[in-house]
């Protein structure tokens, strides 16, 4: 689970205002994915800009709490604040126009990369090819440092850390990481449960005890969606129901589009921690089966962190290194949706729960065991195969080094880091 921005200053700029249009939705969100580089916490803030400051769709109270129940579950947590957000405005047709318009560019821009590279058909030890691999090895490793602060912080989350990284490790296949994550969240539970009413650090959660109000605004509380209860239990049996029913599936009729969509499914379900956790997930999925080669999986891990909007739409990039039918954009659209659809279900279906979910000490236990198994997951896959694939002589580890700095000292933007670095290898290596 990816940390938000500290919060906002309070700003008084008029009433909020609860219902729009489709297309007002569409409009402000295709903005947002044609420009909102930087990662989840950088869209968060732009998403707080954008619609709490400007706008003003909703008020600060409101949106940390649709920021807080996003963070909570599993998958892109900017991406399912853009759907929650999208939901409340205009219905379920708002949510759809949300996602597509923040999502299409950066998928569209990540399936022409995918289209270019096997028109090219680059070398493996192209020089640019070699610089996106070392590149992919500054970002993993700057994403891996941020996350171990906020979530592998204490003896005890440390501890399930590296029991997670050592399962991974030790036993590497797609069942070992799911492995890891449930034995995380049960080590929580065991582990790292705090008093009801308490935030984690001994004091009360003011959240709670303002509970059903939009203290900022006046407006209607998070549970007050356009999704009934009823609804939403459906959507979630349907979230359990196609995790549990796309293996058998494609088990039993085989074919490229439901292996695709069981797997992108499978990883999209069980992401905890922000857009780079997919990676792992992803790579045993299609470089363990041999789908797509460590080379091209890793330059395209590499581009996708020089677009703008969600870092998932690296799925749109692999399904099209995968046709469906003989269409590498069909393989990119099976992904894109598949990887997707565990946010939106799981969005549309806790909204109406999440003031009862999040005053639960188990769950938040729970979830910050996951999400100390997650830094484990992640730092096995930066050893292998990123590391093992992007640090190949003393020049990679340069270009990989400088990156790291850049990214984590200097702050420049992962973009230019990812273009600094393929136009380094291009001249040097």
């Amino acid at each position: 689970m990816t940390t938000p921005p500290p919060p906002p200053e309070p700003r008084e700029t008029g009433p909020v205002s609860t219902r729009g249009t489709v297309r007002e939705v569409f409009g402000a969100f295709l903005g947002l994915g044609l420009t909102s580089f930087g990662g989840p916490v950088a869209h968060l803030g732009y998403f707080h800009d954008a619609f709490v400051v400007r706008r003003r769709w909703l008020g600060e109270r409101e949106y940390t709490d649709l920021v807080a129940l996003c963070q909570f579950l599993p998958g892109p947590a900017s991406s399912q604040v853009g759907m929650a957000l999208g939901l409340r405005r205009a219905g379920y047709a708002g949510m759809a126009a949300a996602w597509v318009a923040f999502t299409l560019p950066s998928a569209a821009l990540m399936a022409a990369f995918a289209l270019g590279a096997q028109a090219l058909a680059p070398d493996p030890g192209a020089g640019w090819l070699l610089g996106l691999k070392a590149a992919a090895v500054a970002v993993v490793a700057h994403a891996l440092s941020g996350m171990a602060a906020k979530l592998a912080t204490g003896v005890r989350r440390a501890s399930v850390a590296l029991g997670a990284m050592l399962l991974v490790l030790l036993l590497p296949s797609s069942l070992s990481q799911v492995a890891a994550i449930a034995a995380g969240a049960a080590a929580g539970l065991l582990l790292l449960r705090e008093p009801s009413g308490l935030d984690g650090t001994g004091r009360a959660d003011p959240e709670e005890e303002e509970a059903g109000t939009d203290a900022g605004s006046g407006g209607p509380a998070p549970g007050a969606t356009p999704v009934r209860r009823r609804t939403a239990v459906g959507f979630l049996a349907a979230f359990a129901v196609l995790l549990a029913a796309l293996p058998a599936l494609a088990a039993l009729f085989p074919s490229t589009a439901l292996m695709l969509a069981d797997g992108f499914y499978r990883a999209g379900a069980l992401v905890f921690g922000g857009g780079h956790v997919v990676l792992p997930l992803l790579e045993s999925e299609v470089v363990g089966s041999g789908a797509v080669d460590r080379e091209s999986f890793l330059a395209g891990y590499g581009a996708a962190q020089a677009v703008p909007g969600p870092l998932f739409t690296f799925a749109a990039y692999l399904g099209a290194l995968i046709p469906v039918a003989g269409s590498p954009l069909l393989g990119a659209a099976v992904a894109l949706f598949a990887v997707f659809a565990p946010s939106t279900l799981l969005v549309a279906g806790a909204l109406p729960f999440w003031d009862r979910l999040r005053a639960d000490p188990r769950a938040r236990a729970a979830v910050a065991g996951a999400g100390a198994a997650v830094v484990g997951i992640l730092a096995a896959a930066l050893y292998d195969p990123v590391f093992t694939e992007g640090v190949t002589s003393a020049a990679t580890m340069a270009v990989a080094a400088a990156a790291f700095v850049a990214l984590a000292v200097w702050r420049a933007p992962a973009w230019a880091v990812v273009v600094a670095a393929g136009a380094a290898g291009l001249l040097l290596l």
